[in-house]
């Protein structure tokens, strides 16, 4: 008896191993083998506005939701969205004092994993920079600042520079959330402060190509949009308490707009420095927002891109760190009333006239494609799919993430037919593909 008891248990092992894998939860094997992705190389997107440009996708969902492909609750903590390339899935987390890179292959299994630079160590200490993929080269920066290149296939760090310390950056109270820009052959990142505003680094050696002058500023959190206007590439950033434009060959301040001056009362005694959300961009105008009760504006570029000019501003959308997305004429995202609360609204790109301002849930990360909505909101996790209707917020469908711990900060991403949602340690992928 205990001999066939004991060959009983030798046979249960595969079977026992698979149901307890600690990694990834494959609860659609057929699908899951069959995933494919396309290159997203950074921060929302790869134009950097939440646009993702998918076709044939699901415009109802099951009431519990769609499909979970699989679900991952093993990665570091983190607050940082996902860049897909080289056939892998990229984001950060924090371990102990460092901010590390996790690799995840297109079944949720951890391929490799990196410590690359020193974790912001005060309140909300998590990991918020979204890699940025160049071929095989992956670009993050830290929550203390240190800027990093590693090969994206084996993790292997290629080089890394302590920029904020060398730049004198100015931090202000949850240290580095950047995003790295890519600009050609440079690196792109805003220590700010009294020494420099943005810096461009070899993105194959960490050497300095430049450095702007300072226009005596603090950093926000604000990853930068690179846009084409009058032949000149330009960067846009948000620091504390500008708008700026960077000529990205040379680094020369094209203009800086005072935009703490368009606060007509902030909610935060810190106020001009939670700056958060990437500005828009389209048709030589800009618009930017910032949550705590701060205007939005839009501005409009001069022609010849000497500077900048105020169009309008709303104080209808005051977005915290969510994101807006423009599609067509109007603006979508969700606004700051305290820091648990805000609303869901639209305005009007050409005037900033509000269409609408709508109850659900709370504020959180937006994200759009094929027509649709994605609205995470940040407090209990709940995920909406709202019809892109500029008269009227309405909600198709919603389900509650089912994994993770923490705010629900991660802005997710929609590639090839998956929507990836990350919550803290959880990564979760969505079949929202029509049959």
């Amino acid at each position: 008896m205990k001999i066939k008891t004991f060959f009983l248990f030798i046979c249960l092992i595969p079977f026992l191993y698979q149901c307890n894998l600690p990694d990834n939860q494959n609860v659609s094997s057929e699908k899951q083998s069959s995933l494919s992705i396309v290159d997203i190389n950074q921060w929302r997107g790869n134009n950097r506005n939440g646009i993702y440009d998918e076709s044939n996708l699901l415009k109802v969902w099951p009431e519990n939701g769609p499909e979970l492909l699989w679900s991952t609750d093993s990665l570091s903590m983190g607050n940082s969205s996902m860049s897909f390339g080289n056939k892998t899935i990229y984001l950060t987390g924090t371990i102990g004092k460092m901010d590390e890179v996790i690799a995840i292959d297109l079944q949720g299994n951890i391929k490799w994993r990196m410590p690359y630079g020193r974790a912001w160590n005060e309140s909300y200490p998590e990991a918020r920079c979204t890699p940025t993929i160049d071929n095989e080269k992956l670009y993050v920066s830290s929550g203390l600042g240190d800027v990093a290149c590693l090969d994206a296939i084996s993790g292997d760090i290629l080089w890394k520079v302590n920029a904020n310390d060398k730049y004198e950056g100015k931090l202000n109270l949850w240290g580095i959330a950047e995003s790295l820009l890519i600009v050609d052959d440079k690196v792109i990142f805003s220590p700010a402060g009294n020494q420099t505003t943005i810096i461009a680094l070899d993105k194959l050696t960490g050497e300095e190509i430049w450095a702007s002058k300072s226009i005596q500023d603090s950093t926000a959190y604000v990853s930068p949009i690179l846009i084409n206007y009058a032949e000149k590439k330009i960067i846009v950033n948000v620091t504390s308490n500008h708008v700026v434009g960077v000529n990205a060959q040379d680094g020369d301040i094209l203009w800086k707009y005072r935009y703490f001056d368009l606060y007509p009362n902030p909610s935060h005694p810190h106020a001009p420095i939670i700056n958060c959300v990437t500005p828009l961009y389209n048709d030589g105008k800009i618009y930017v927002t910032s949550g705590y009760n701060a205007a939005g504006a839009m501005f409009k570029i001069l022609p010849d891109a000497s500077n900048i000019e105020l169009l309008w501003t709303d104080t209808i959308i005051d977005t915290h760190h969510g994101g807006v997305v423009q599609v067509g004429d109007y603006i979508y995202g969700s606004n700051w009333i305290n820091n648990s609360q805000g609303n869901w609204c639209c305005i009007n790109w050409t005037s900033g006239e509000k269409q609408y301002e709508a109850k659900w849930k709370t504020k959180g990360p937006i994200i759009y494609a094929d027509g649709m909505l994605y609205c995470y909101e940040e407090k209990t996790g709940y995920l909406a799919l709202v019809e892109a209707n500029p008269n009227e917020y309405k909600i198709v469908s919603s389900f509650k993430i089912p994994l993770g711990n923490g705010p629900h900060w991660s802005h997710p991403v929609i590639n090839n037919g998956v929507l990836f949602v990350r919550h803290g340690k959880a990564l979760m992928a969505y079949s929202i593909t029509k049959n």
